[in-house]
């Protein structure tokens, strides 16, 4: 799997961070608010798939560009950026090898408790 850090999401995280639109909840919070495949593909269908890609700090270029299989790591809700999402995304980055986003999730922790 050639997963890269999708930069572009990284940017638009921290972005929501510091513009406060954050849910401060616990790790385990994330499997009960991480949106549904219906609220993914309406999203999709109304923002389109490069604006979903957003909320992902993971990117597969081997994968079918537009394909919810090219992008992992999600980080949020469509509105804000969830803790438990970013707690667990660097948890499964670690596991898999994939530093960059493991340090990536790591800095938007921090940006997330300096306030």
């Amino acid at each position: 799997m050639a997963v890269r850090l999708n930069r572009k999401a990284l940017s638009h995280a921290r972005k929501l961070i510091e513009a406060g639109k954050v849910q401060r909840d616990v790790r385990d919070d994330w499997s009960e608010h991480a949106p549904s495949t219906e609220q993914e593909n309406s999203f999709i269908d109304k923002h389109g798939f490069g604006t979903f890609a957003d909320w992902h700090l993971g990117r597969d270029d081997d994968k079918s560009e537009g394909a919810k299989g090219s992008v992992s790591f999600p980080f949020g809700d469509f509105n804000k950026v969830h803790r438990c999402a970013v707690i667990s995304l660097e948890s499964r980055a670690a596991q898999h090898g994939h530093e960059d986003i493991r340090d990536a999730a790591k800095k938007l922790l921090e940006l997330m408790d300096s306030d």
